[in-house]
């Protein structure tokens, strides 16, 4: 049989019996706890809670019994605190105000005023359109971290399948992969380089059908593979296929491209032309664009603020000279 209370009403192993007899310290217990000894008064405390009397004493009395110890002394017209229930009131309200932060905290992540948007892009997304949209994402939701990582585009749709990355942006069209979503949202248009002495270069602007037999400098797929696609696929809009070399510059801008013998011209669009010194740079009629994809999981973010992020980019004001496509929510055609 097991050992009962002995005639002093103890409870076999003492101390450390209690202990395994008390049940944790609710939260609404200490709440209702710090409320009394800020009133010393338990009607006063019952309002400020909104709760009825007697189930304020309660939360009171079963706090004292799990703790083992009177926290107040009780008279007719007097409540006070005892040493241990002054102990208790400043670590309570330690541990009220933690978890008050914590809640406020994790608010804030779910409803998406903080936490992390891991984004992936592609170079051509790097000198101009990824930091306008931080930028502006930055002001909508200063208390979200962007944490950019510059990527190839095959890595980059790994990333995005694999839940590495939030949110993915890249020139060109691509194929969306089960369960993203694809939003063809901006784009710029269309620009060529050309020599000085170029037959064409003292033209306001040229069709590419002019230079369908002209020699273009292209940048190889293994190098920058979505800057290559959104050029073959600019060639095939146009209708044209010239002949090609691919670049000797290893630079994604390819200011010294014109060092290269034998290439007549170049594509670009504005955020690579700002580089270019000895390039004349016209525009292409009719007017021609280079897409940009926002791409993301909608089953697999990682936080709401990555739903934030996505929805800022497709809202925003776009840089100087871009357009919007029919995915971004202020196109108008």
């Amino acid at each position: 049989m097991a050992p009962g209370p002995d005639r002093s009403g103890s409870v076999p192993g003492g101390v450390q019996g209690l202990r395994r007899y008390r049940r944790a310290v609710e939260l609404r217990q200490l709440e209702a706890f710090v409320a009394v000894a800020n009133e010393l008064h338990f009607g006063r405390a019952a309002e400020r809670l909104h709760l009825a009397a007697p189930t304020l004493s309660e939360l009171i009395r079963r706090l004292e019994r799990e703790l083992g110890t009177p926290l107040f002394t009780r008279t007719t017209r007097r409540v006070a605190l005892t040493s241990a229930g002054a102990e208790l009131l400043a670590r309570s309200k330690v541990i009220l105000e933690e978890v008050a932060a914590a809640g406020a905290a994790v608010r804030r992540v779910a409803g998406g005023e903080a936490g992390t948007v891991r984004l992936g892009i592609t170079p051509l997304v790097a000198p101009v359109l990824a930091p306008h949209l931080i930028a502006l994402f930055a002001a909508q939701a200063p208390q979200v971290t962007v944490e950019l990582q510059r990527m190839w585009l095959p890595g980059m749709t790994d990333a995005l399948v694999g839940n590495r990355i939030d949110v993915a942006i890249t020139c060109g069209l691509i194929p969306a992969p089960d369960g993203t979503a694809n939003e063809v949202f901006c784009a710029e248009p269309l620009l060529v380089g050309l020599r000085a002495g170029h037959r064409l270069a003292g033209r306001p602007a040229v069709t590419l059908a002019d230079l369908a037999h002209d020699v273009l400098g292209t940048m190889p797929a293994d190098l920058f593979p979505a800057w290559a696609l959104s050029q073959r696929q600019a060639l095939e809009a146009a209708g044209i296929s010239p002949p090609s070399v691919d670049l000797a510059d290893t630079d994604l801008a390819a200011t010294r491209w014109a060092d290269q013998p034998g290439i007549d011209w170049i594509m670009l669009i504005g955020s690579l032309a700002a580089a270019h010194a000895r390039t004349v740079i016209l525009p292409v009629e009719p007017t021609q664009l280079v897409p940009f994809t926002l791409q993301w999981n909608p089953n697999r973010a990682h936080t709401m603020a990555a739903a934030r992020f996505v929805h800022a980019a497709l809202t925003a004001e776009l840089p100087d000279g871009w357009r919007t496509l029919p995915d971004h929510l202020r196109h108008r055609g």
